[in-house]
């Protein structure tokens, strides 16, 4: 089974960690416990994540990729704990020494994530592809799961708010999402590609999973490159919802649901992908929509869908799998 995971954002990047322990329990010996019993042979397995870069941006002189970093990182099994981003360990020497001098902070780069960013930007400067820069780091920090920008081309994600048109770190860090979200664009994505590597990835798959991910600013900046919606029509896909009990459980997907015209509910989510789902896993606490849900022909699995823990994400991960595998 070949497994392509669409993921940005804290709570893609958990689920994501979850399956590779579950798909590679050699390097991720922590829950043999979980696999041991099932009937599907996890030798065949294989996964690719395939992350948004729509969150992408130049920051004093440096690219910087949020959400593929944040992949990355924990799946490399370095993330800071607390956080979800950035990396376990950070000092802030330089972004210290920046403040000093005057120079903007407000997005904070740590000492040990600049090297990250150091090294990307000189080799985008050297004419790599940015596919081949992610696999190049993937390898030296040893991940098992092959990493995807969905794109190499420049799409950034914009935030039409109350406030104005606000490049998406602008109103995510720099001004904490508290501006009301009014619409969501992607600039340049009329003219912007799914790479080679995305497209055999999602043909290749036997298993298409959307990650707890926020649906329009981790999700549907990769929908919306070239046919990939419609090629999601000819797979099996299941989504984990990122709504839990009203709530996101990280970032803004909660306040942009209820400022854009929708319920912050799983509900809402399984619509906003109804074209394309086959299956869709909620939380317990919201077992009371599950029929609502089916009603659309996705069928629905009820679980316990809060990663509170590296075993929660495995158990969760384990509970899609097999879900997926039973249909």
């Amino acid at each position: 089974m070949n497994i392509a995971a669409l993921a940005g954002g804290v709570g893609g990047a958990k689920f994501a960690h979850g399956l590779a322990q579950i798909i590679y329990p050699r390097i991720h010996t922590n829950n043999h416990e979980l696999i041991r019993e099932d009937s599907w042979r996890l030798a065949d397995h294989s996964l690719t994540v395939v992350v948004n870069v729509g969150d992408d941006f130049d920051h004093l002189g440096l690219r910087i990729c949020p959400d593929l970093d944040t992949v990355i990182y924990t799946l490399a099994g370095i993330a800071n704990p607390e956080t979800g981003w950035g990396t376990a360990g950070e000092t802030w020497h330089a972004m210290d020494m920046l403040g000093r001098y005057g120079g903007e902070t407000w997005f904070r780069l740590g000492d040990r994530d600049l090297g990250m960013h150091l090294f990307r930007t000189a080799a985008l400067r050297q004419g790599r592809r940015l596919t081949d820069i992610v696999a190049d780091a993937c390898g030296r920090l040893g991940v098992a799961a092959r990493v995807l920008p969905a794109t190499d081309s420049p799409v950034p994600t914009i935030v039409e708010t109350d406030q104005g048109a606000l490049a998406f770190q602008e109103y995510f860090v720099h001004r904490r999402c508290e501006p009301a979200v009014r619409d969501v664009r992607f600039d340049r994505i009329e003219s912007a590609q799914p790479t080679g590597e995305v497209i055999a990835a999602l043909d290749a798959a036997d298993l298409v999973v959307v990650c707890p991910s926020n649906p329009f600013v981790s999700i549907d900046p990769i929908l919306a490159l070239g046919d990939l919606r419609e090629r999601l029509k000819r797979k099996p896909v299941v989504a984990v919802s990122p709504i839990i009990g009203g709530q996101a459980v990280k970032g803004p997907a909660a306040k942009m649901l209820r400022e854009l015209g929708y319920e912050p509910s799983p509900l809402s989510v399984a619509r906003h992908y109804a074209d394309f789902l086959d299956m869709f896993v909620i939380d317990r606490v919201d077992a009371g929509q599950t029929l609502e849900i089916e009603r659309a022909g996705i069928r629905v699995l009820v679980t316990d869908a809060l990663m509170k823990s590296v075993e929660d994400r495995a158990r969760l991960a384990h509970d899609v799998i097999q879900f997926a595998h039973q249909a």
